[in-house]
């Protein structure tokens, strides 16, 4: 990343709520956003409304899609899908750790660069957070470690800059959105 003048602010958040095609079942099927999911985005959108949100992103897995383009259109700015923000594989063979870190946090630092003292929406996936954002956020809250998990739609803020990335807030894993 180059260096930074302001920090990019990014509100990450899990995809909405979604459906596939075998329910409790670890797959990579790409699923879809659920009644309750295209809600959820609403509400969220609803509540970034103030916020002069610059533009939305998400990883190209169907559900984050579908959520970056509603909370787009939400707040009147344009939506991108873009490589590396992927739910992590089902497949354990098919990528490690280190290679989800890596890849989602290059994703991130992209967005971050273009971005530079403006405030951004990023959709990705739950197992991606719950991997990622404790590694890489070079501070960040004490419930990190113990709530990984966010509901649909609920957004972590982070703060990216040529220093690292710090993580502003980490809601509560029992708050929705």
């Amino acid at each position: 990343m180059s260096d930074l003048q302001c920090p990019a602010t990014l509100l990450i958040a899990r995809h909405g709520d979604a459906g596939y095609a075998n329910d409790g079942v670890l797959s990579d099927d790409g699923g879809w956003l659920t009644d309750v999911g295209r809600a959820q985005v609403g509400e969220l959108a609803d509540t970034l409304r103030s916020r002069r949100i610059s533009a939305v992103y998400s990883s190209r897995m169907e559900p984050a899609v579908e959520s970056g383009e509603l909370a787009a259109t939400e707040l009147g700015v344009k939506a991108f899908a873009v490589d590396g923000l992927q739910e992590l594989s089902a497949r354990p063979e098919a990528e490690d750790g280190h290679a989800v870190v890596s890849r989602v946090r290059d994703a991130v630092t992209a967005i971050a660069d273009i971005h530079r003292g403006e405030r951004v929406l990023v959709f990705t996936h739950s197992g991606v957070m719950a991997l990622v954002m404790p590694r890489i956020a070079a501070s960040g809250c004490n419930t990190l470690a113990a709530q990984r998990f966010l509901p649909g739609c609920v957004a972590a803020e982070v703060e990216v800059d040529a220093d690292g990335w710090r993580v502003v807030s980490w809601p509560d894993s029992s708050e929705e959105a």
